[in-house]
């Protein structure tokens, strides 16, 4: 399988085309052939693994070259995939969970006229992602990072007739860009001093190079991940992408889009260890966003958008623990599967209540929901659980690891890091909690015209698989170290440390933490009767409800001071040098007329 694993691109990529062609001849089984591009591509990941898994560790990646790009004297680009350990686990992620978003599609997008068209994005993401997770190099993986950003535009803004869905989708393309530009800025370092952007010379060579050049690297390849993940500072747009139908937010902003900064860092690791401020930055901007993302989403009544903010928040868990160089990779990494499996589940649940709800998001509006929809109760409050880290399930073996190694070291960086990732279990415990207990328990609050029911096994067979994955997938790979050990041919080994607290002290601090959040939602939102409208908030939670004001902050410092710049720019290319060339051609033409006229004369 893995020979041939270029099909991993080429089928969902091929099935965009199909779907795009076609045109309204396809509208009756076009669903179909994009579930069915997104099953092979998790059928050849799925061969892949278990080809790999049959070699020995130090073999198990395997280069496959695709074709000559560019070709001229002693230079030339080549164009390839590399799979290895670290590319396998984000393709069965991307496949499997995709291929249940897929089928969950089918019926939450089953009254809409451009459904053939919404399946046509979907498998253009698909292929877009797998080409960034796959490529041998970062050309190649540019390019799957724009084809990313060009189907998330095209997702989040399906709805583009809503004026507000359409800006969504302008705002996240745009943040975007701005941290693409990083990611440009590095392959042109790259090239300046490895002469090739490719994984093994860049990568290879990294030991070799500056630590002036590999901190400038580092901290272009950050730009470019807080773009993608939606870390500080670079985040404002990932709360108003829930505008896209709500399969687009389990699949983008759960389960990949979102990742694709994290996997940048992790793969550039050999820059980072030459780099020890510029893993620093990302260590930083990890704590950063886990705590703005964690506060965000305690003031949250939108169902999506305090899910969004959770995901910002889980996230900056992964670079935090990325930050933390080889003692933190593969913690990165398990947590981002794990999540993928409980953050996606739980998007797939939030759009089974709002199916069930008549398209309502205000959590205000809810409340003893578990009676009518027991299928989304169970299966969402399994992926509560998870991200709560209670155990065994999936969260618990992810995200409490991450929790140690940020503990890990000498100095103020264990404790100012480590606090902060304990205290944000805290507070996840309780915005979720507060999700969970608002949505299904309580009273109803509920209107006349809303009858909650349960929705088609089309939508809840998804929804339970990913929560076996939410119950069980974290504990399987955790075992034993199983995880950490199947990345190791990627991100090296790493001897253990010991924290400067105790790992039994962390586990029960963090579980004290959790449990005292998830009481004090207890008290507020299940005990307390939830009034339908929210009360006038403090300032600290007016600052929450509006994302810390990221948006005010991007129009004061960019916006307003780019719209000036601009019209300066123009005014003066108007009246300066326009001015001068019109001032220059009328003189000519003057001294010309003049000459005419003695001429006569």
């Amino acid at each position: 399988m893995l020979s041939v694993s270029w099909l991993l691109i080429a089928v969902p990529l091929a099935s965009f085309f199909v779907l795009m062609l076609a045109g309204k001849r396809a509208d009756a089984w076009g669903h179909w052939v994009g579930v069915a591009a997104s099953s092979v591509a998790a059928i050849v990941g799925i061969g892949s693994l278990i080809e790999m898994l049959g070699r020995a560790a130090e073999d198990r990646a395997e280069s496959v070259h695709l074709y000559t790009w560019l070709s001229g004297g002693e230079f030339s680009v080549d164009l390839g995939l590399l799979i290895d350990p670290l590319s396998i686990t984000f393709v069965l992620l991307i496949t499997i969970v995709g291929t249940l978003i897929h089928v969950y599609s089918v019926a939450y997008m089953e009254h809409d006229p451009r459904r053939r068209m919404f399946f046509a994005y979907l498998n253009l993401f698909i292929a877009a992602m797998l080409l960034l997770v796959t490529a041998d190099s970062y050309l190649m993986l540019f390019v799957g990072w724009e084809g990313v950003g060009l189907a998330s535009y095209l997702l989040i803004g399906f709805w583009n007739h809503k004026p507000e869905y359409a800006t969504a989708a302008n705002k996240a393309f745009v943040v975007n860009r701005v941290g693409d530009v990083g990611l440009i800025v590095a392959m042109g370092l790259m090239f300046a001093h490895f002469g090739s952007v490719g994984f093994d010379e860049v990568l290879g060579g990294a030991h070799g190079a500056s630590e002036a050049v590999l901190t400038a690297i580092g901290l272009s390849l950050l730009l470019a991940a807080t773009g993608k993940s939606a870390q500080f500072p670079l985040q404002s747009w990932l709360g108003d992408a829930m505008a896209g139908p709500t399969p687009v937010s389990a699949l983008i902003h759960a389960a990949t889009m979102v990742t694709a900064g994290v996997y940048l860092v992790v793969r550039s690791g050999a820059i980072y260890e030459g780099a020890p401020d510029a893993r620093l930055v990302v260590a930083i901007v990890g704590a950063i966003t886990l705590m703005m993302g964690a506060l965000i989403g305690t003031a949250k009544d939108d169902i999506k958008k305090a899910l969004a903010a959770s995901t910002m928040s889980q996230i900056g868990y992964m670079m935090l623990a990325a930050g933390l160089g080889p003692i933190g990779y593969a913690f990165a990494i398990f947590h981002l599967v794990t999540h993928g499996f409980f953050k996606a589940g739980m998007f797939l649940g939030a759009g089974s209540v709002m199916h069930g709800m008549k398209d309502q998001v205000d959590m205000r509006r809810f409340g003893a929901l578990r009676s009518a929809m027991v299928i989304t109760w169970v299966t969402f409050g399994l992926g509560w659980l998870a991200i709560l880290g209670i155990p065994p399930f999936s969260g618990y073996w992810s995200k409490d690891k991450i929790i140690e190694a940020a503990f890990v070291g000498e100095g103020w960086q264990p404790w100012v890091f480590g606090l902060t990732a304990l205290i944000g279990a805290g507070i996840t415990a309780f915005y979720m909690s507060r999700l969970f207990f608002m949505t299904f328990h309580g009273k109803a609050r509920w209107t006349d015209e809303q009858h909650p029911h349960e929705s088609p096994l089309l939508m809840t067979i998804p929804m339970m698989i990913l929560a076996v994955g939410s119950a069980f997938l974290g504990m399987f790979l955790g075992i034993g170290g199983r995880f950490q050990h199947w990345l190791e041919p990627v991100v090296g080994e790493h001897p253990h440390e010991e924290p400067v607290l105790s790992v039994p002290v962390l586990t029960t601090l963090t579980l004290v933490l959790v449990a005292a959040g998830a009481v004090l939602a207890y008290v507020m939102y299940w005990r307390k009767d939830v009034p339908t409208e929210a009360p006038a908030p403090s300032l600290a939670v007016l600052a929450a409800r509006n994302d810390m004001f990221q948006d005010s902050v991007n129009r004061a410092v960019f916006q307003t001071p780019g719209t000036h710049l601009t019209r300066t720019l123009v005014y003066a290319d108007a009246t300066l040098v326009d001015g001068a060339v019109n001032k220059q051609a009328t003189g000519i033409a003057a001294l010309g007329r003049d000459a005419c006229a003695r001429t006569r004369s």
